[in-house]
Parts: C-alpha cells; structure tokens; sequence
C-alpha cells in the first residue's frame, strides 16, 4: 500500500481537499440521477438530454479556465471553481423543471471541468519531482472519497423521501465549499508571466492534440463498468445482481492499492505510450471476458465477470498512469492549465458519447459489440506509442516542438 497521508505541507493539504471534495462528488454519482427522476420528477429523457448539453457545456469552459489559472494564480482559481459548483449544486432544490435542471446542471459541469483544469498547475507546483505521482496517489484518495459518499447516498436512495435527497445535495454543496476553504491553506501560486507568443498555444499544438484524442477514445472504459456491465450483467446473464456492487468494490479495491505503484514504472512518455498500448491489450481481454459470461451458469458467470473487472482495471491503472505521464510531460510550464484543460476534452467528450456508445454496441448488439469495444481500445493502444514519438519532448521535459515552434513566433 502506498502511504496514507502525505506529509505536512502543501501535497497534504491538496488531499485532504480533494478527499472532502470527492466525499461530495460519490453522494452525487451515485444518486444524482435519481434525485432529479424520483424527487424532482422530470422524465428520464429529459435529465439525459440536460445532463448532455451540460457536458458539452464542461467542454468548453476547461481551456479558458485553465488558462486563467496560469495567468492570475490557480489557488485562487480553483476556489473559485469550487464555490461556483457548490452554488449551483445547491441550486438543484430549486430545479424544478426542464429549463432550470439545465441551467444549474450546466453550471456545475462546467465549474467541475474547469476546477479539474485549474488544480493542474497546482499539482505541478507542489506534486514535487514527480508531479505525475502526486496525482496517481490522488487518484487513490479520489476512490476512498467517492466510496465513502456513495455510502451516504445509499442510505439516501433507501429513505427515497424528498428531504433526504435534499439532505443529500446540501451535503454535496457543503463538502465543495469546505474543499475550497482549505485551499487557502495553500501558499498562493505565482502567475506564470506570458511569452509573447499566441495566446492558445495548446489548441495549436497538434501532437498533443492527437494524443487527446486518442486518450479520450481510452477514456470510454470507465463507462464499462458502470454503464455497460451492470446492463450485461442483468440482462443478459445468470449472475446474482448484487454483483454489480462487488464489481465496483473489486474496481475501487485494487485502483486505491496499486494506483501510486502503477505510476511509480511509468516515468517518461515513452514509457506511457508503451503503457497505453498493454492497457488496449488489457481491455481487448476483459471485454472478450464479459462477452463469454453470457449464457453459463450462475457461479461461471460470476466468477468470469470478477476476473474481467481485475483485468479491465489493470488496463485502468496502465490508462490513468500513462495520462498522468504524458499530459504533464508535454505540456511546457508556463502554460499548465491551459494544457490540462485542453487534455480533458477527451475525457469530457467520453463523458458525453461512451455511455450511448456501449449501450448500442455491447447491450442492444450483444456479444460481437463486446468485441468490437475490445478491438477500439486495443487499435487506440497500438496508436499511442507513434503519437508519443510525435509529440518529441525535449530534454529538459518541455515539449521541443512548443519552444521551438509555437514560441519561436513571438521572436
């Protein structure tokens, strides 16, 4: 296991506030959704179609942010975030129709991606020699605070009454202003001066451009075992439904143990791309897995599907600690926010189209879309090592094509 708790100092206290703003998110990713459905009562399609427009709306929003965060401070920044997103989570009591389920929901999509843009020059600032480490070992206490809120938000989901799910979003509200306020803990982060050069250099920069892309493709697989196999599960297969919840246990076990570990290999692009590449191979094998459970008895099945899940988050430990890698060694100092940002319009784009993906393809195709998802994410690893050798960082770990290229234009 890795180490608990950092010690004191500023990594410390960048855990303990994401692992109270991560209390707050598992209450609402576990029962989000059922708060607007079965309090609030707006149709299920409805919600779907809000919960998209606002992941478009994230989209756009984590570049500029984080773009201001390397300009007047990402501390400040960052609060900011929080206190917008705890205002407009708190304004989902309020959210009693259509139009103002979008506005709040849009709200606080759009403060989550630009808080996640923001943080990334703080982790870079204080992550020490490895900022790529720090943030593997925050992944592991994102896990812990997401479990420990969805443990709150089954006691919600078991009382099923208004005024618990009310309870439930002011906790949500209240764990993201408590996160904000400890970031004053924090000693401030001086702005990073501009070069001169263009404004959206991270836009410009096609290599990295590329390898968001292909990122965001490998981002579909965190929709697997929270969309696709709890559907398959239950659908399609003998196997107990409270598996579903030993599914996730086996997922959140091993990513909070071996996360840190994982990354810890992982120390150069190069080594990310090779990383990307085995967990397209990792994933091409679970999903192969998942398919075979279908049609076999009872305690087959179960056993097949807990043996996928270890090996799709193996794939999981190998994704997330190449993205690690990659997005902060790429992307030259100066403009760390607005990298990162740019980085997670992958991931919010996945966000957006992977649950409707594998729903077409694994649950209403069947067993061959298993396989077709498999070979996605395998073709995306084989691709990442090429995109990797053209992004060429340079010796210093600044991208040799942004000092080179991008900035040689304001000379």
């Amino acid at each position: 296991m890795p180490r608990l708790i950092p010690g004191p100092g500023p990594q410390r206290v960048l855990a303990a506030s994401n692992f109270v703003y991560t209390i707050g998110s598992g209450l609402y990713l576990t029962a989000g959704v059922l708060y607007f459905t079965e309090a609030v009562h707006l149709p299920a399609d409805q919600v779907g179609i809000g919960l998209g427009i606002a992941g478009l709306v994230a989209l756009a929003l984590g570049v500029a942010v984080g773009h201001l965060a390397d300009r007047y401070g990402a501390r400040g920044v960052h609060a900011a975030t929080l206190v917008v997103q705890a205002l407009a989570t708190a304004g989902f009591v309020l959210a009693d129709s259509f139009w103002p389920f979008v506005l709040v929901v849009c709200a606080a999509a759009g403060a989550k991606a630009a808080g996640t843009a923001a943080r990334a020059p703080l982790i870079r600032h204080y992550g020490g020699a490895r900022p790529q480490e720090f943030r593997a070992y925050l992944r592991a206490v994102t896990n812990v605070g997401i479990s420990l809120g969805a443990v709150g938000a089954g006691w919600v989901v078991q009382v099923g009454t208004l005024t618990a799910y009310q309870l439930m979003v002011a906790g949500n509200a209240i764990a993201f202003v408590v996160s904000a306020a400890l970031l004053f803990l924090l000693p401030p982060v001086a702005p990073v001066p501009a070069t001169g050069g263009p404004r959206w250099i991270a836009l410009r920069d096609r290599p990295y451009l590329l390898l968001t892309a292909l990122d965001g493709i490998m981002a579909i697989q965190f929709k697997v075992l929270t969309v696709a196999v709890p559907l398959w599960l239950v659908g399609a297969t003998s196997a107990p439904h409270w598996l579903i919840s030993g599914t996730m246990l086996t997922c959140t076990v091993i990513v909070v143990a071996f996360q840190v570990r994982a990354s810890r290999g992982i120390d150069s692009p190069s080594a990310g791309g090779n990383a990307y590449r085995r967990a397209g191979i990792a994933f091409l094998v679970s999903c192969s897995m998942i398919s075979l459970s279908a049609g076999i008895p009872a305690w087959a099945a179960g056993t097949l599907l807990i043996a996928a899940v270890v090996v799709h988050t193996v794939g999981e430990l190998l994704h997330s600690a190449a993205g690690f890698e990659v997005s902060f060694a790429l992307a030259p100092r100066h403009a760390t926010g607005q990298y990162l940002g740019v980085f997670g319009l992958g991931a919010g784009l996945a966000e957006a189209l992977g649950p409707g993906l594998l729903i077409a393809l694994c649950i209403t195709w069947g067993r061959p879309g298993w396989y077709v998802v498999g070979a996605m994410f395998a073709l995306t690893g084989l691709a990442a090592p090429f995109a990797v050798r053209r992004a060429n960082p340079g010796p210093t770990g600044e991208p040799a094509r942004s000092r080179a290229g991008l900035l040689s234009r304001s000379t």
